[in-house]
């Protein structure tokens, strides 16, 4: 289908070569006109019996046209025009100029005609003005080519040059053309625009009658298209284009309000019987589109629009990370280091790299972690009007009615669209809670439905993105279990995976973090998730545990539930080391939690590989870690890290080539090497001599270690 980008060609006085059509060939003489009568013939037959909803008039006109030119090509064709030398003349060429210019405008035509045919109906409307236009530059277009036209000199029959000369008179006097019937529906779906802006819900019938009795909108199915089409051209919208994308964002909001206004919920919700434990593709069955997990902001969870670099290195979405230090938070809320200073400087790179991507999906996200907005002019015109807003809430309540007293189709359909609601904005996400519909959601979180599950789990974390709602979700009773329910047995694997992720975002804050750990099996479930779920789903679970792992009273609960030994096991896959290294450094500051990944068989090697092969921030991870577990995990378990191959090497490497906080520890680190080292030579061999007190049993090891290893290292001092 086409789409309004097309059309930026239209208002062009000069047209492109004929290459940008088709693909090279000798388009002159006998074969150009055959070409064009096919062509022709082809846009006739199309569209000659097509009821256009919208620009009538306009179409039927230029169909006309070009049934004059086909009449022209028929008869230049039987006369064999260009086949013969006598028509190589000055006349001829300019005749074969002309026709190529025709070959251009007859493409146009058939786009422009195309598109008036099977767009959107409330597009075609809101464009009114601009596809008259366009209809207007192919009229004087075609008059521009038959004023040069050497119709005299193509040995036309009468018949044929006097129906040519009266097309070009007709084009001579043709002007802008719309449709007063058109415009004033125009207008009509302005006004109700306007009155959601002043707090005015439109008077029903008013909306029956223009949806249904004029637009023909008759079905929720018809009018979730003209959704799904108004939400396409949010995606593509070009800034110089009317409307904005956030009046059209204005626009898809009162349309959904009509949907289930007008037409409840009669669309037949199918639940296939699928595998139980089958993951769906997508979310829901609709194909939606993931966004890279580089290009989300680790607050909101949003499709960052505006990506920003805090002092830490991390990057954050720009409103997310101010709200944050505004709150007079001083620490990076995705590794927890302290703010340096409160400077933030724009990622360009990042925000070219998301822009290129929207743009290359070419179609609305559907995702649960994106706006609507995929180009660079989308994520300013697309934000919500006051109007949508409005509409929205008016959506919100027929929904909800629905959720709490609605079929079990009803409340599934009510769910799936409410966390769609809830997927962008943080005003969506506060009215939605405002209304209530969190105890309703928490209610269908035990449904043996596996849609309704999984669209409920999906909607609460959704709006558990928004700060506010995160008290909201944790006060209201059963809501946690019934969450970590969820993530223990969902009925879906994605249902697991988004109650593991809603985990992560209640967990953002600090006095619920023991909560959710001492919630029954949550961190046994989140450990079962990080080492057999997908890679999505381990991705969901390392987070949720690196968040719990902040909080020094979950030390004890990490280590009974598994957390411990799935974050060691999850070192050496390459997706979720980098957390995975992140929560065992955080762990290890403690002499339980030491204790516990000492003896973990495989912690020092995985952790080894992290400083070889890790991420810069995942060597920053590593290297603390075994420095910590060198001071705190005990004699035996700091003479492993001390044995580890190639220490020497991968420590000067980190020195040199390693994050701030990176080449501080390996300096720590390789003090402890050397002053056991000297210790041990005084000693007068190698081998373990003891603790700082001088205790050769190995008991506590608690400052540094001596092994048999000569490490030549400068030490910088940091």
């Amino acid at each position: 289908m086409a789409t309004a980008a097309i059309f930026s060609s239209l208002r062009r006085r000069r047209s492109p070569s004929l290459e940008a059509f088709l693909s090279p060939v000798d388009l002159s003489g006998l074969p150009l006109v055959q070409t064009l009568a096919a062509i022709s013939t082809e846009i006739i037959s199309s569209f000659s019996g097509t009821r256009f909803s919208f620009q009538r008039r306009n179409a039927r006109s230029l169909i006309r046209k070009i049934e004059i030119f086909l009449v022209l090509f028929e008869s230049l064709a039987e006369s064999r025009w260009g086949s013969t030398p006598s028509s190589s003349s000055s006349s001829s060429s300019t005749a074969l100029l002309c026709l190529k210019e025709l070959y251009l405008l007859l493409y146009r035509s058939k786009i422009l005609l195309d598109y008036c045919a099977h767009s959107s109906k409330l597009w075609l409307l809101l464009q009114t003005q601009s596809i008259s236009g366009y209809f207007h530059d192919l009229n004087q277009e075609i008059s521009t080519l038959l004023d040069v036209f050497p119709v005299n000199d193509l040995n036309l029959s009468d018949d044929v040059r006097e129906q040519i000369e009266l097309l070009q008179s007709q084009s001579r006097r043709s002007r802008l053309y719309i449709d007063n019937n058109d415009e004033s529906l125009r207008r009509t779906f302005y006004s109700f625009l306007d009155g959601f802006e002043h707090g005015e819900i439109p008077n029903t019938l008013a909306l029956r009658s223009f949806f249904v009795e004029k637009l023909g909108i008759k079905d929720s199915k018809s009018c979730r298209s003209e959704i799904e089409f108004l939400e396409e051209q949010i995606a593509n919208h070009d800034g110089d284009v009317e409307p904005t994308g956030s009046v059209i964002n204005g626009f898809v909001a009162i349309t959904r309000y009509c949907r289930f206004l007008l037409f409840g919920f009669e669309e037949e919700w199918r639940i296939k019987n699928n595998n139980p434990k089958k993951k769906s593709k997508g979310d829901g069955n609709d194909g939606f589109i993931t966004v890279p997990k580089d290009f989300v902001c680790p607050i909101s969870l949003d499709l960052m629009t505006d990506p920003v670099i805090i002092s830490t290195g991390q990057t954050y979405d720009r409103t997310s990370i101010a709200r944050w230090i505004e709150e007079g938070h001083c620490t990076c809320p995705k590794t927890g280091q302290m703010l340096v200073d409160s400077r933030i400087v724009p990622n360009r790179a990042l925000k070219n790299l998301i822009v290129q991507w929207c743009a290359a999906s070419g179609d609305s996200y559907e995702s649960e972690f994106v706006t609507d907005s995929p180009t660079n002019e989308g994520f300013v015109s697309g934000l919500p009007t006051k109007a949508a807003v409005e509409a929205n809430k008016a959506t919100v309540s027929i929904l909800i009615e629905y959720l709490a007293d609605g079929s079990e189709a009803s409340q599934t359909v009510a769910a799936r669209e409410i966390r769609l609601l809830a997927k962008t904005g943080k005003e969506n996400r506060e009215f939605i809670a405002e209304a209530g519909a969190i105890p309703h959601l928490r209610r269908l979180l035990k449904s043996e439905n596996a849609v309704a599950q999984e669209n409920s789990v999906t909607a609460m974390l959704n709006l558990s993105i928004y700060e506010k709602n995160k008290s909201r979700i944790m006060e209201e009773e059963d809501c946690l279990e019934a969450i970590v329910s969820v993530l223990v047995s969902g009925l879906t694997v994605e249902a697991q995976e988004n109650a593991a992720a809603t985990l992560f975002s209640l967990s953002a804050v600090h006095e619920y973090k023991k909560r959710i750990a001492m919630a029954d099996q949550c961190v046994e479930a989140l450990a079962s998730l990080l080492q057999n779920g997908t890679p999505r789903g381990k991705k969901d679970a390392v987070t949720a545990l690196y968040n719990l792992s902040t909080h020094p009273e979950n030390c004890s609960r990490m280590i009974e539930g598994g957390g411990v030994s799935s974050l060691v096991g999850a070192l050496k896959n390459e997706g979720v080391a980098e957390e995975a290294a992140g929560a065992l450094a955080l762990l290890v500051r403690q002499s339980l939690g030491a204790e516990a990944i000492g003896k973990e068989e495989s912690a020092v090697t995985g952790l080894m590989w992290m400083m070889r092969c890790g991420t810069p921030r995942g060597k920053e991870n590593a290297v603390a870690a075994l420095l910590e577990l060198c001071r705190r995990g005990g004699a035996a378990v700091a003479e492993r890290v001390l044995r580890a191959p190639a220490i020497a090497g991968v420590l000067q490497t980190l020195l040199f080539t390693g994050t701030k906080r990176a080449r501080r520890k390996a300096a720590s680190l390789a003090r402890v090497f050397q002053r056991r080292e000297h210790a041990a030579m005084r000693a007068g061999g190698y081998g373990f001599v003891g603790d700082v007190n001088g205790n050769r049993d190995g008991g506590n090891f608690t400052t540094d270690v001596s092994v048999p290893m000569s490490i030549s290292i400068s030490v910088p001092v940091l």
